[in-house]
């Protein structure tokens, strides 16, 4: 798959070149196309026309470790293989993948990108997983489509809904409305973002859900400060 260091693709350039804390407030992004879903359906079909050409799945967001970083979790939290696993953005549905070969049984991705769904699915096929669920969802208006699920995973799909150019504040609410309808009381939200710091997500999550514990990322110097250019989060979901 690709490489292992954290990549990240869909943040804006000034949001990975500085320490985490000096990101400033949620009104600091304006909008990006990356904030769209035509971009996504074009840059996802280019990944299907890629993977039926070459079999390279391409770019996995954040990198690898990011996975490998939510997995660790998951395993340290005892977080059984029956356990109802939702996926929200799923992409090239490389992190499914990862979650069957952990021995996670039931398991579902969502995308709003119809090519994102279908490379997902080719992807599990070529790998011979089955088992696994793909469905064209956009999580924002999934009203009851979604619910009773033990753990929520996203990396990247909150940034981007942030960077959307139309309604942003709107869309934000309405993800943290959506996430708590997901999940079970109890359940759990593992968020990693490179658009937003530690107290942004805890400001933003601050109602329904009780922040449990921030997952360690990579560490950098910039301009004679420490920081760091992901942030991942995990949190419980309340009464």
């Amino acid at each position: 798959m690709a490489a292992s260091m954290d990549s990240t693709r869909g943040c804006p350039p000034d949001t990975t070149s500085e320490p985490a804390e000096d990101r400033g407030s949620e009104d600091d992004f304006g909008p990006s196309e990356l904030g769209t879903k035509e971009y996504w359906d074009e840059a996802y079909q280019r990944e299907l026309e890629t993977f039926r050409d070459i079999g390279d799945v391409g770019e996995i967001w954040f990198g690898e470790e990011s996975m490998s970083r939510v997995l660790r979790w998951m395993d340290k939290a005892q977080i059984p293989e029956s356990a109802a696993i939702l996926d929200i953005g799923t992409g090239n549905g490389a992190l499914l993948v990862e979650l069957a070969k952990q021995g996670y049984t039931n398991i579902l991705g969502v995308d709003y990108s119809a090519a994102s769904v279908e490379l997902s699915r080719s992807v599990l096929q070529t790998e011979d997983i089955t088992g696994v669920t793909v469905k064209e969802v956009d999580f924002l208006s999934c009203s009851e489509e979604l619910r009773g699920f033990d753990v929520c995973i996203d990396k990247g799909t909150y940034d981007a809904i942030s960077l959307n150019p139309d309604k942003t504040e709107e869309g934000k609410g309405r993800y943290v409305q959506a996430l708590r309808d997901a999940l079970k009381e109890g359940g759990f939200f593992i968020i990693t973002s490179c658009n937003w710091t530690k107290d942004q997500l805890l400001q933003r999550f601050s109602e329904g859900f009780e922040f449990v514990q921030e997952l360690p990322t990579p560490r950098f110097q910039f301009g004679g400060k420490t920081g760091n250019s992901v942030t991942a989060l995990t949190f419980k979901r309340l009464h």
